[in-house]
């Protein structure tokens, strides 16, 4: 049986998508004779800033825009949130579509620190989860699922190294988008692609 692996790769273009209809499938896509198989992401559990558990079934028949930070990042988190926060606002009242923060520095962010980071933003836990968990477990996320970037590094600013990436992720687990996060003109690309996805599942 013949079978084809057809690599992601990470580029961003500020007219990514604008002129689809329907949103790609992103990362490696395996097409066989009679199928194909997109990439999806992994069963996981993880911890959020009200102490509950965060599953893959916390976001059953939901859109989510999921994302890797830490609190302390002295560089494009804050830009990032910033940006996060007009997603938030524009999609507050919908019951579909959520957030998921994953922090790459969970010694540091404790639950009770995530807790007051979220309070900071004036954001409710049912609609955007800051979550934690095992360090290697979080890299191994965002590398094998989200294909992104999650990483320690002395040298770095804050000590991490991480992508600024948004990556929207439908209600089958597959990533449909791929932003960056600092960028205003690309999270309202993300915001209409939100809108796209939302449409073809009605």
């Amino acid at each position: 049986m013949k079978k084809l692996l057809i690599p992601f790769i990470l580029l961003i273009a500020c007219d990514q998508k604008s002129s689809s209809d329907s949103l790609p499938y992103l990362g490696n896509t395996i097409y066989e004779e009679n199928d194909t198989i997109y990439h999806t992401i992994q069963d996981f559990e993880l911890v959020d800033q009200d102490s509950s558990t965060v599953t893959n079934e916390t976001f059953n028949n939901k859109l989510y825009v999921a994302d890797f930070f830490f609190t302390s990042c002295p560089t494009i988190c804050p830009k990032m949130k910033a940006q996060m926060l007009r997603v938030y606002s524009k999609f507050e009242d919908n019951d579909k579509v959520m957030i998921l923060s994953h922090t790459i520095d969970p010694t540091y962010d404790t639950v009770g620190l995530l807790k007051d980071y979220a309070d900071r933003l004036g954001v409710s836990s049912d609609k955007w989860k800051f979550v934690t968990g095992d360090q290697d477990y979080i890299y191994d996320l965002a590398e094998k699922s989200y294909i992104s970037l999650a990483d320690e590094d002395s040298n770095a600013p804050g000590g991490f190294v991480h992508s600024g990436a948004f990556l929207l992720v439908d209600k089958d687990r597959r990533i449909r988008g791929f932003y960056d996060g600092t960028v205003p003109e690309q999270v309202d690309v993300l915001m209409n692609d939100i809108d796209k996805l939302l449409k073809e599942y009605e």
